[in-house]
């Protein structure tokens, strides 16, 4: 039977920690994350799932004048033992698509621990404070690992998300894993959160020793900021809106919209 992947190197890994992110993510976290890491660590493509069985060709969409085909690619360096995959999350067959990545982390790089990447909408969260991470484990041993890291317990009502499927995948094979979710202001959700991605690298920077450079991050910040800033001074709709967030004070349909619109419209330009 014909495997579903196609690798073209073997990584000499004895050990892994694999970190997934998915594309189209709220506020684009996870795609800057695992960009980010891929760029810094110099990384490169081992491995990739073949979208036949997994990804709907009847609408890919069109970016900048590009077509953006289904991608589900790993990335490894031997250096730190960290193994990334960016993937576009599948249409079809759901469950055997996540055990064809497992598949991939075991038989190819040992994995011995996952951490997946997902943003969470918070309604009350603002765009100059600090982001928590609220996080979801497949063991117990393995949250007590990780006390110390400043991650929050998660609580959530809802249908399961995809990263929630993967965790509960690897906690069958026996892989303990944590899904991460930092809290990204719901008007930040439909364009990019820097501030949200930072804490997540910052967590993976301090659980591997990385001593990653993030300055970058800091300029996205403060330019994101300064836009905010300025939309606010010549809008007073918009400021009178972000003061009821700051004194804890929940926003209506109505204002939820319009906040989430012009945010995303001075984003995309300048203000």
């Amino acid at each position: 039977m014909r495997k579903p992947f196609r690798c073209t190197a073997r990584p000499e890994l004895k050990t892994s920690s694999l970190v997934v992110g998915w594309h189209r993510d709220t506020g684009n976290v996870a795609p800057m994350v695992t960009d980010f890491l891929n760029s810094s660590l110099g990384s490169r493509v081992f491995c990739e799932i073949e979208p036949r069985e997994f990804f709907s060709f009847g609408g890919v969409s069109v970016e900048a004048d590009i077509i953006q085909f289904p991608e589900s690619s790993f990335f490894y360096n031997e250096k730190t033992n960290i193994v990334v995959f960016k993937s576009d999350q599948p249409n079809f067959q759901h469950y055997k698509f996540l055990n064809t990545v497992l598949d991939i982390a075991e038989q190819f790089c040992h994995v011995k621990e996952l951490y997946t990447i997902s943003g969470f909408l918070s309604p009350s969260s603002l765009h100059d404070s600090p982001r928590r991470i609220l996080s979801v484990f497949n063991q117990p041993a393995f949250r007590e690992e990780l006390q110390g890291y400043g991650l929050e317990d998660m609580t959530w009502e809802g249908p399961p998300a995809i990263s929630s499927y993967l965790l509960w995948v690897a906690g069958r094979r026996g892989i303990p894993g944590v899904s991460l979710w930092p809290e990204i202001p719901f008007y930040l959700g439909a364009h990019e959160d820097p501030r949200s991605a930072k804490s997540l690298i910052s967590f993976i920077d301090k659980r591997f020793g990385l001593k990653f450079d993030l300055t970058g991050f800091d300029s996205m910040i403060q330019e994101q900021e300064k836009k905010i800033t300025l939309l606010r001074q010549g809008n007073a709709e918009i400021d009178q809106v972000l003061k009821l967030l700051e004194n804890g004070i929940p926003l209506d349909e109505e204002e939820q919209l319009k906040l989430v619109k012009e945010i995303y419209t001075c984003l995309k330009k300048e203000c």
